[in-house]
């Protein structure tokens, strides 16, 4: 009967702490994925900027104008994108954050 319960007890012990390190590195892997995710608009964004660059010969003074005229597609409910264009000779600074 002790044997049991001493069982029981590691058992569930055992059972807390895989849960609790599964639970972490799920945690883990979804900010890295969340951050591999904003890293990739990053670049969609700057990539469709140069491509007006070469086309228009101007970069565009807003993100708007990219979603308009250049296909790009940001999902806004996912991510803040900051688009400041300095001049329409050089390149924009864009920092984006997940929400």
């Amino acid at each position: 009967m002790q044997r049991r319960r001493t069982r029981r007890v590691v058992a569930v012990i055992v059972a807390c702490v895989l849960a609790v390190v599964l639970w972490c590195a799920w945690d883990s892997a979804s900010v890295e994925t969340e951050a591999q995710g904003a890293m990739s608009v990053r670049t969609a964004v700057l990539d469709a900027a140069m491509q007006c660059a070469a086309v228009e010969g101007a970069y565009p003074s807003s993100l708007s104008y990219l979603e308009e005229h250049y296909g790009l597609i940001v999902n806004h409910s996912d991510y803040a994108v900051t688009y400041e264009a300095f001049a329409s000779n050089v390149p924009p600074s864009v920092v984006v954050v997940p929400r």
